[in-house]
């Protein structure tokens, strides 16, 4: 049994994450901003060191995966001082506790530090072509990720580092920051109009096999390495698609649907590859994006009481 650390661990990945970790036996600790009723949360901002300090003096992780972040490009705009702070400055904090306390880390970045790239986005790309990430969400991730590679390289800290491509699922609370299925998810089972941006196609999670590869790290821990992990390169889709599965299983109205062109500032097409995820994790997503979204469905018909 390993003990574990999960930041940001009651946040949307990070509940589901930690539902799995235990299931596999091991000793699973969470921090977050938000307060939690488990007696093995603890709630500490790790943009503040000390707070995170008291953490790492009080226990031994063996791991810790540090998902807390501020998310999305738009929350990047609106909350830039949250977001940096947050993002760089509490990975940063990680990073030195790491090099006090060498716990083995999981590093989550973003598949957004891709940016404009739009030809087969595999892990290799970062190292080899000039990209420009497009929001400061973007560019927060990557800079999360060279700290990450300086601190291997200055302290010999040992990190994986992840890259999460369109994760969906319940625990993803509705807000005009999150990604696209919440949003046209909470508006047709609310009777909201919503928008779809034309010529855009994406790869979506189920974030149940999310992270069923993401607890694999812990058996085939490779410092150094970088992992896109999603669903199936043939399971991309149009965003106009995946409005009309979402309209099906809600019952709702077509007419909540308002085309437009191509949205800005947003990679139009997203062509990942995973297949490093299933050599080395036996990445193998089982949930489509019809199934996802009926759970999904359910999910949220039962949180918002409709």
């Amino acid at each position: 049994m390993l003990k574990i650390l999960v930041t940001g661990g009651v946040g949307f990945i990070g509940t589901n994450l930690v539902n799995e970790l235990r299931s596999r036996g091991h000793d699973v600790w969470t921090c977050d901003i938000l307060q939690g009723e488990d007696p093995k949360h603890i709630k500490a901002d790790t943009g503040v060191y000390q707070q995170m300090d008291w953490i790492f003096r009080h226990h031994q992780f063996d791991y810790v995966y540090h998902l807390a972040a501020e998310y999305g490009r738009w929350n990047g705009e609106d909350h830039y001082e949250n977001l940096w702070r947050t993002n760089v400055i509490g990975t940063k904090n990680i990073l030195r506790l790491q090099e006090i306390h060498r716990f083995r880390m999981i590093f989550f970045s973003s598949a957004e530090v891709y940016g404009d790239y739009d030809q087969l986005m595999t892990e290799s790309v970062m190292d080899t072509v000039p990209i420009k990430q497009m929001n400061d969400y973007a560019i927060s991730k990557w800079a999360g990720e060279l700290q990450c590679l300086n601190s291997a390289t200055m302290f010999k800290t040992e990190t994986i580092r992840v890259r999460p491509v369109g994760c969906y699922g319940p625990h993803e609370y509705y807000s005009r920051y999150r990604g696209v299925i919440p949003i046209i998810v909470y508006s047709c089972l609310h009777g909201l109009e919503f928008t779809v941006y034309r010529g855009h196609t994406r790869i979506f999670d189920y974030v149940e096999d999310t992270c069923r590869t993401l607890a694999n790290i812990l058996d085939n821990f490779i410092p150094g390495e970088v992992y896109n992990v999603g669903s199936r390169e043939d399971w991309t889709i149009s965003i106009e698609a995946l409005a009309d599965i979402i309209l099906k299983e809600t019952g709702a109205k077509s007419s909540l649907a308002k085309y437009k062109g191509e949205e800005s500032f947003t990679t139009r097409v997203k062509v990942v590859d995973f297949s490093k995820s299933r050599k080395d994790l036996q990445h193998n997503p089982t949930i489509d994006i019809q199934e996802g979204i009926r759970r999904y469905v359910a999910w949220m018909k039962k949180i918002y009481s409709i």
